[in-house]
């Protein structure tokens, strides 16, 4: 299958949600913001934003949500591997409860997918999992629904902890863009993405940085991907660490 998106990690994006707010280091220089601000500013623009007001009216990256996305993924027939609100944070606390549960029953519904929800709010992530037990059937996470949390430098590594509360078959790190060196704790975390960042505008990530967490990775028998050094353009320096490409998946999709 052709893949949808430049996300190597994913088949396609589903962005049901736009928009976010600012919590730490690694959003300071946010692709999605930048998109919102440049290409997508005029669409954006168009829709009233969630919290209505004159502030949020003329920001583009308010957050807005898109009932017509919904059922996107039902259209698609073959199974992919779908990155949610690839321009949102569907824990964000301005996406509405219902929307969020809306979400969720499309996920369950087009349950052929495997579908990989990033956030930096993993310990909303817990309280809506707590307070939609109707939903999840007093479960945890289904394994198709995979729930990873943002950890970009030593200052947020507490997110780890909160994703390891939440329980879902399969949880994940995105220490993208990686701006300073983490010493984790990869218990109950089944698979980390690693990445420098990119645009006119980046911080330089330290080859020991990577290195070190691709080595906790391999003690911890986590699996390692890693997406990109960075540089002007995502692919501008390459994806090779030590002369090898590192595509490790969790082993929920491992052939």
């Amino acid at each position: 299958m052709s893949k949808r998106t430049g996300i190597e990690w994913t088949d396609a994006t589903w962005n049901p949600v736009t928009g976010c707010t600012r919590v730490s280091k690694g959003c300071e220089h946010c692709y999605a913001a930048t998109l919102a601000g440049r290409l997508l500013r005029t669409a954006y623009l168009a829709r009233t934003p969630v919290v209505d007001s004159d502030i949020t009216r003329a920001d583009p990256f308010a957050v807005r949500i898109w009932p017509e996305r919904l059922a996107q993924p039902e259209k698609w027939r073959e199974p992919r591997m779908i990155f949610v609100n690839s321009m949102s944070d569907l824990f964000h606390a301005h996406v509405p409860r219902e929307f969020a549960r809306s979400i969720f029953t499309t996920m369950f519904r087009a349950n052929w997918h495997t579908y990989q929800i990033l956030t930096k709010r993993p310990a909303r992530a817990l309280r809506f999992w707590e307070n939609n037990q109707d939903l999840f059937d007093d479960g945890p996470f289904p394994a198709h629904i995979w729930l990873g949390a943002s950890v970009e430098d030593q200052s947020v590594a507490y997110r780890v902890r909160h994703l390891r509360s939440v329980p879902a078959t399969v949880r994940f790190l995105s220490c993208e863009p990686l701006v300073g060196p983490l010493r984790l704790d990869l218990t109950g975390i089944h698979w980390l993405i690693a990445g420098g960042e990119s645009g006119p505008v980046r911080r330089p990530m330290e080859t020991e940085w990577v290195l070190e967490l691709r080595n906790q990775c391999q003690a911890a028998s986590v699996p390692f991907f890693f997406k990109q050094w960075g540089g002007r353009t995502p692919k501008a320096g390459g994806r090779e660490l030590e002369g090898r490409l590192w595509d490790d998946m969790p082993r929920a999709v491992a052939g």
